[in-house]
């Protein structure tokens, strides 16, 4: 009787074992989670942004701590900028240097203009100068014919006339001169004008490199880390402040192959994190990883490891986040729950309370 008893009394154990073990063995894999449900563990991350430096300098002023929310186009550092205000009334004063000599070629073509139309009218009146001997050497050759002049007379008339001609050719060659001098001058305003252009850009340039140092936050998030100090002399691209965007919260996770592989974009995907057990986020399924890799470290179970998994990411909506910016840190960890098969419904600890 007793051996009998015994012998129910192991039975009963190895079968209390075996439940035991099943149930573990559940939990450990799939939590107790019905078909069509997966999980995996992750954190809260987010979109980290640096605050750089454009150009090499001294930090002149870090206007925001560690911790503290920003907008978008707000001033969060500011650079040290007297040697570029320097260079600016520098290159201000060689813009009215050009400008001075813009007016200063404008007036000298109009001299070289009024230059021109005096050579050009020497020259008319030079060719009336001719007309006139040419005629008179005509007349005077006619009546030299007919011995009604003397030859002195002809002779003086013609040599008139060879006169007028090579004073007309004189004439004719300051007009010319005046032509060169005319475009010369139109080309000295061309190249300051030129001068003036290349003054302007200049102080652009410098204007950029003002309003560059004056740095903004790109988006609306918190100030994660002051990476540098008040004083410190950064080169080009040299981080002074890290920033998360809060508007661009999510979760990575990661699940077997066979689970992920059935997960759409745009899947329901529930959040539980470990501060806030009571509660249900929820999110989207925005990416999963087309590569296979092993699972990282942070995998407890020997099996789980041994397994190919893809990285899936669950972004929370920027609607929900906005109102509850001021409750939003990055690091959390928590679970990540999604339906691999829309027509499953949620088990009951996962449909409530809901964050609205």
């Amino acid at each position: 009787m007793k051996a009998s008893i015994k012998r129910w009394l192991v039975a009963a154990l190895i079968v209390l074992a075996v439940i035991a073990g099943y149930y573990a063995w559940q939990a450990v894999n799939n939590r107790g989670l019905p078909a069509g449900i997966a999980s995996g563990n992750g954190r809260i991350e987010a979109v980290e942004i640096d605050i750089s430096t454009k150009s090499p300098g001294r930090i002149k002023e870090i206007l925001v701590n560690e911790g503290d929310f920003v907008q978008a186009g707000q001033v969060v550092a500011r650079m040290d900028t007297e040697q570029l205000e320097a260079q600016l009334r520098q290159a201000e004063a060689q813009l009215q240097r050009a400008e001075i000599g813009v007016r200063t070629a404008e007036s000298l073509v109009t001299q070289r203009d009024a230059e021109r139309k005096a050579a050009d009218a020497v020259v008319a009146q030079r060719q009336a100068q001719l007309d006139v001997a040419q005629k008179r050497l005509d007349r005077s050759a006619k009546l030299a014919r007919n011995n009604t002049i003397s030859q002195q007379v002809l002779d003086d008339d013609r040599a008139t006339a060879e006169g007028a001609k090579a004073a007309v050719a004189a004439a004719q060659a300051q007009l010319a001169a005046s032509d060169a001098a005319v475009n010369a001058s139109k080309a000295q305003v061309i190249d300051a004008k030129a001068t003036v252009d290349a003054a302007k850009a200049a102080i652009e340039s410098i204007n950029a490199d003002l309003n560059d140092a004056v740095l903004k936050a790109p988006r609306e998030g918190r100030v994660q880390y002051r990476v540098a100090q008040e004083g410190e002399v950064l080169s080009a691209g040299g981080r002074i402040l890290n920033m998360v965007d809060l508007g661009d919260v999510y979760m990575t996770f990661f699940l077997p192959t066979a689970e992920a592989g059935r997960i759409q974009i745009g899947s329901e995907v529930r959040l539980v994190l470990d501060a806030l057990p009571k509660y249900i986020i929820p999110a989207k399924a925005t990416y999963v990883s087309d590569v296979a890799q092993f699972t990282p470290k942070t995998v407890e179970t020997e099996e789980e490891r041994q397994k190919l998994m893809l990285r899936v990411k669950a972004q929370i909506s920027p609607d929900l986040l906005k109102k509850y910016i001021q409750l939003v840190k990055t690091g959390l960890p928590g679970v990540a729950y999604v339906r691999t098969d829309p027509n499953v419904d949620w088990p009951a600890n996962l449909q409530g309370p809901i964050a609205q």
